[in-house]
C-alpha cells in the first residue's frame, strides 16, 4: 500500500511542471453569436374542425366527414396526400352548467370532436389557396402557419461562420486594448445552431374568416442563431 501511493506521488509530482506551464499560458477567451434571416421554404398551415352534437358517434361523423372534404379539396390543388396529415384528433364530453354550490353529478349534454389537419408545403404561394379550400370545405379554425427552413445547412453554415468572425474580432479588440498581439487558436466550441420557425396567425384568422376575398400570406424571414467559444493564445506585447 505504500509502494502504490509512493509511486501515486512521484507522478503527480512529474506531472506538476506540466499542469503550471499549461495553467500559467496567458489566454483570451471569447463567446461569438450571429443571428442571420433568411426565406422561408416551407411552410405548415394548421386548420381544424370543430363539431357537436348530442351523440359521440354522430359528432365524431360529422367531424370525419368534413376532414375528408377538407382533403379532398386541399388535393384538388396539387397538394400531395402525404404531406396532409390528422396531428390531433379528441372527442370530449360537453356537461351542463353547474352553480358552485350544487351537489348534483354532472351532466353530459352533447359531445364535442375535434380535428386539427396538418398541411406541409414547399410552394408559398399555394398557402392563401389551401387555407381557402379548407374553409370552404368545413373548417371552422384556422391555428396559423409556421414557416420554417427544410434545406438549412447553408444557413446554418453562414450563421456558424459569421459567429466564428464576430469572435475573432472580439478577440482582436481585446488584445489591442490590453496593447499585445492576438495568438492562435487553442479552443474551439460550438454552443447551438438553431432554427426559429416563424408563426403567422392572428391577422390571416381575421381575415380568412371575415372576408371572401383570398387570404393574404407573407411569408417574411426565419431567424438562424448561432454561438461559438474560442480560446486564443496571448503572444509577446505589440507594443
Amino acid at each position: 500500500m505504500t509502494n502504490k501511493l509512493l509511486l501515486i506521488l512521484i507522478a503527480l509530482a512529474a506531472a506538476a511542471p506540466a499542469f503550471a506551464g499549461q495553467a500559467a499560458e496567458p489566454v483570451i477567451v471569447v463567446q461569438g453569436n450571429a443571428d442571420i434571416r433568411v426565406a422561408p421554404d416551407e411552410a405548415t398551415v394548421r386548420l381544424g374542425i370543430v363539431r357537436q352534437a348530442d351523440n359521440a358517434r354522430v359528432t365524431q361523423e360529422q367531424a370525419n366527414a368534413a376532414a375528408q372534404q377538407i382533403l379532398t379539396a386541399i388535393t384538388r390543388l396539387g397538394v400531395p396526400q402525404q404531406q396532409i396529415q390528422t396531428s390531433r384528433l379528441t372527442l370530449s364530453p360537453v356537461f351542463a352548467p353547474r352553480s358552485p354550490e350544487s351537489r348534483d353529478a354532472p351532466r353530459i349534454v352533447a359531445y364535442q370532436a375535434t380535428n386539427i389537419i396538418s398541411i406541409r408545403l414547399d410552394d408559398l404561394s399555394k398557402i392563401g389557396a389551401v387555407v381557402d379550400a379548407g374553409l370552404g370545405a368545413g373548417a371552422n379554425q384556422l391555428q396559423g402557419v409556421q414557416f420554417g427552413l427544410r434545406n438549412d445547412q447553408a444557413a446554418r453554415r453562414q450563421a456558424l461562420t459569421d459567429a466564428v468572425n464576430e469572435a475573432r474580432r472580439k478577440a482582436e479588440a481585446i488584445a489591442d486594448a490590453l496593447g499585445v498581439r492576438l495568438g492562435g487558436v487553442l479552443e474551439v466550441s460550438e454552443s447551438g445552431v438553431s432554427v426559429v420557425p416563424r408563426m403567422d396567425s392572428e391577422v390571416m384568422m381575421v381575415r380568412a374568416l371575415q372576408a371572401d376575398t383570398p387570404t393574404p400570406v407573407s411569408p417574411g424571414e426565419v431567424q438562424v442563431n448561432a454561438g461559438v467559444s474560442i480560446r486564443f493564445r496571448i503572444g509577446a506585447a505589440s507594443r
